[in-house]
């Protein structure tokens, strides 16, 4: 069954036409609450126990580990940013001389700095795959992945338009050359479904404050088995071993507790943050990213079909998401003027060039997309 509009759960204004939280989402009501709730325990520090360090970010962990399709939780590391989760792994990978780095062209650039660093350390080569005329760009992607390539570093989509990359393919090629799969989940996990067990990434590293409607300053990482002995980029006293027992914290604990733990960063029982990640993971949960897409598909299909006769290029739908998608605008029309009338109009989308990056969620309707068309008009 089809999900129904959730507008009711926003605190959006009707003039407003939010098509933009591949940016930043806005947060539903719950999200609020949950964050007061946290200001308020913090006013008053004596109703802080030791288990709130601990208990809410385990259930958070194993929030994402659900949404993720990841059996054990302790493979989930609670961080800061997308930048610290690629930190992390490229600090835990060595290269030989002359090896290779894949990566997407016009990368996020949080997926790209790292891997650019790691390359310099170890003379590496940072090879983009581009996407080519009259070419699917999984094939360019499957070709370019030889025994000289170390790691596969991309999206499950590409974040400025919403093409869809076969995962499964590229991981089973990446495996067969024994090279890393990395993935940038931040434009499509909690939107789009995503399973570990089928597509076996070695690392997944995602934003928590687009799709999965977290606090800026939130993000959420899996790491596979390659990353088990791995190093931290610190060392935090709660990652270690019976760190819950605050009286023998200065009996010093070498080991890390398991898995994915010793990479969670410091001061990741947060209680204002973990608060507010618990409530909109469990609603994404419960929305589901199926329904979420399918949502977007519907609400979205007859603009798409508006917009080409317009003389827009959208991508073939069966290549890219509908959550997040891209729309190359005529050439004969004015960007400047477009700017200006999307601001006029309170119509908020993202600007890549001659392309327009539309993100909706199920707090849009087809009048948002018809208001974009209608304005797109009065430029033209």
């Amino acid at each position: 069954m089809l999900l129904q509009n959730q507008k009711q759960l926003f605190d959006i204004p009707e003039d407003i036409t939010y098509l933009n939280i591949a940016s930043q989402s806005p947060a539903f009501k719950s999200i609020y609450e949950a964050g007061l709730k946290g200001l308020k325990q913090k006013s008053r520090p004596y109703t802080i126990f030791g288990s709130d360090y601990f208990e809410p970010v385990v259930e958070l962990k194993k929030l994402f580990a659900e949404l993720i399709d990841v059996e054990d939780h302790n493979r989930i590391a609670s961080i800061p940013s997308v930048s610290y989760g690629m930190a992390t792994v490229t600090n835990n990978i060595m290269l030989n001389e002359g090896d290779e780095i894949l990566v997407i062209d016009e990368q996020f650039p949080s997926n790209y700095y790292s891997w650019k660093n790691l390359a310099d350390r170890y003379n590496a080569t940072i090879k983009t795959i581009s996407s080519i005329k009259d070419e699917r760009w999984d094939t360019s992607i499957l070709k370019a992945i030889t025994d000289k390539t170390a790691v596969v570093a991309m999206g499950h989509i590409h974040w400025s338009n919403g093409n869809l990359f076969d995962l499964k393919a590229i991981s089973k090629k990446a495996k067969q050359h024994n090279a890393l799969l990395i993935i940038d989940g931040s434009q499509s996990i909690g939107a789009l479904p995503f399973s570990v067990k089928d597509i076996q990434p070695d690392a997944l590293i995602c934003a928590g404050y687009k799709w999965l409607f977290g606090p800026y300053g939130c993000a959420y990482a899996y790491f596979g088995e390659h990353f088990d002995n791995g190093k931290p980029l610190e060392e935090n006293w709660s990652n270690r071993l019976d760190s819950e027992n605050f009286a023998s914290l200065t009996n010093y604990q070498p080991e890390y507790k398991p898995l994915a733990n010793r990479y969670t960063v410091g001061e990741s029982g947060n209680f204002i943050y973990v608060k507010m990640q618990i409530e909109a993971l469990k609603q994404v949960i419960g929305w589901t990213p199926a329904g979420i897409q399918d949502y977007c598909r519907s609400i979205s299909y007859k603009a798409t079909q508006q917009l080409i006769d317009l003389g827009c290029h959208i991508e073939d739908s069966e290549y890219r998401t509908h959550h997040l998608f891209g729309i190359k605008l005529p050439e004969q029309l004015d960007i400047k003027k477009l700017k200006i009338a999307l601001q006029e109009q309170q119509i908020f989308v993202s600007f890549r060039g001659q392309y327009i990056r539309i993100s909706c969620h199920l707090f849009n309707t087809e009048a948002h997309f018809e208001n974009l068309i209608n304005c797109i008009k009065s430029v033209l």
